[in-house]
């Protein structure tokens, strides 16, 4: 049986929801109106997600930011309470166990927001780290107990602000949070934060709570919508899926993630050979594709080096990790991990799509970038 949010009970039954199994759990992928209204209610307006099948890890103890500093690529000594970081964590193959955000609560307390797929492979990987007995520190994995919502879009501000108590949602820095809001009445943790290429929030609310708050943000005219529109949303913004362009065999540098992996870290999971990656060459980059010809480049689908002519390259210099139509630049586009051996922005590629070559160039990414 698949599992549920807490907010499941709230759309579930409405007519146009359409659900999916997502990593086993039963999530909407569209409402009523559809995906394409959802994506331009986000960068036009404001949507409201249900992304409470992510997780929730909690690491506290007198070592605990020693102990994060070591499991997490990113820098998190000396980052203050009401920050945000995002960070990979690594094994020592410099593979990628997941991309993470961290909440700094307070000295020595910090929450970790995990994928919904890896909560429990996260849960074991940190609890496996900490067995050497090195650091005085403890992960608790919380998730049954929360509930997110993220608030996504221009109008978004105002939106919360219009809820919000003794708190203007605006003074919050990108990548910082409060704790202790409330929204008509309901304890909430905010932080400006999200995973659409456009200003947002994101909320934190006991189970219970989350029907509430969703009914309260709805009622306050944000759009609800799935996570059909919040990939087709990610993808222009060309952040990474985890399963896509982050996974076990994919390292962080090859994502494109270097700004997140301090190297300049005394001591982290994974930096012999990620410093290696970077003195050597990384072998492999995720480009942005936009295609000339007609077509959907999917996940799994070859890339091969355009030749020119009539001749045609004989074996792939990569694939493609995610695609679709992208409503804002009106054509296909896509991202794929592809050899690093010269490719550059400008170049011509072309994809096998149900064993045809369509030709395709090489784009600057992101494919959509908000007006400030």
């Amino acid at each position: 049986m698949m599992k549920v949010t807490p907010l499941h009970s709230v759309y579930a039954d409405r007519a146009g929801t359409r659900l999916v199994d997502f990593s086993g759990w039963e999530m909407p992928i569209q409402f009523a109106g559809g995906i394409l209204a959802e994506h331009n209610a986000v960068r036009r307006h404001a949507g409201l997600f249900d992304v409470s099948h992510m997780g929730e890890l909690f690491v506290q103890g007198r070592d605990s930011e020693a102990f994060l500093d070591y499991l997490l690529t990113n820098r998190v000594a000396q980052v203050g309470p009401g920050r945000c970081l995002y960070t990979p964590m690594c094994r020592q193959n410099g593979s990628t166990v997941d991309d993470l955000l961290v909440y700094v609560l307070e000295p020595s307390r910090y929450l970790l927001v995990v994928n919904a797929a890896n909560i429990e492979k996260d849960y074991q990987w940190i609890l496996s780290v900490l067995e050497s007995g090195r650091w005085e520190a403890e992960v608790n994995n919380a998730s049954d107990e929360w509930a997110l919502l993220a608030l996504q879009g221009p109008d978004s501000r105002c939106i919360l602000r219009s809820l919000t108590v003794s708190f203007d949602p605006c003074d919050l820095v990108y990548y910082h949070h409060k704790m202790d809001c409330r929204i008509d009445s309901i304890p909430v943790l905010i932080s400006r934060t999200g995973y659409t290429g456009e200003d947002g929030f994101e909320l934190y609310s006991r189970t219970a709570d989350a029907p509430s708050l969703w009914k309260a943000l709805e009622a306050a005219s944000a759009v609800p919508c799935g996570l059909g529109a919040r990939d087709l949303l990610r993808l222009e913004a060309a952040l990474p899926l985890y399963g896509h362009e982050l996974t076990d065999s994919i390292s962080p540098l090859e994502a494109g993630l270097a700004p997140f992996v301090k190297l300049d870290k005394d001591e982290f999971i994974g930096k012999t050979v990620l410093q290696s990656q970077k003195t050597d060459g990384i072998p492999r980059r995720v480009f942005g594709l936009e295609m000339i010809d007609a077509g959907v480049a999917r996940e799994g689908c070859e890339v091969y080096a355009a030749c020119g002519g009539s001749s045609q390259a004989e074996l792939p210099v990569g694939s493609i990790t995610s695609g679709g139509k992208s409503p804002e630049r009106g054509a296909f586009i896509a991202l794929a991990i592809l050899e690093n051996s010269g490719l550059k922005i400008g170049d011509a590629v072309e994809v096998d799509i149900r064993g045809k070559r369509k030709k395709a160039r090489i784009v600057k990414k992101p494919f959509y970038k908000r007006m400030r």
